[in-house]
């Protein structure tokens, strides 16, 4: 046979075995997984004047960043921004206009980062907001 072919032979069958059903398991819940990717349903905009369509003020929304020890990574603004995002998608928000993000000091935290900003509902352009 040729020195090719013998070692193709004998490991065909071991990689044939290992392609069974497989099962995965996470710590992922359903809900967890919505809650981290609702950000992503929250458009950020600059001001009230970019927006195409009737809108509705939802409320004030904030988001924090904090660096817990010495040696793990900074505060991230972005990070910051992402929180306020998910929270302004648990008050039925899709849209928010930072105002502001800022250095805090605090007790708990190396340091930490907080980022400040207003909530909206905006409908499509063809559809009325519901009161």
């Amino acid at each position: 046979m040729n020195k090719y072919i013998t070692p193709l032979l004998i490991t065909m069958p071991l990689l044939i075995s290992c392609s069974g059903n497989y099962t995965f398991e996470s710590n992922v819940k359903a809900d967890t997984a919505q809650q981290y990717f609702s950000a992503s349903k929250v458009k950020i905009y600059n001001d009230e004047q970019e927006f195409n369509a009737k809108y509705q003020y939802v409320g004030l929304v904030e988001g924090d960043d904090c660096q817990k020890e010495p040696h793990l990574a900074p505060p991230d603004a972005i990070n910051a921004r992402t929180q306020a995002r998910q929270n302004a998608y648990l008050q039925q928000a899709n849209a928010i206009i930072f105002t502001s993000c800022v250095p805090i000091e605090t007790k708990h935290c190396v340091a930490q980062v907080v980022c400040y900003g207003k909530a909206y509902q905006v409908g499509d352009p063809d559809k009325k907001i519901e009161q």
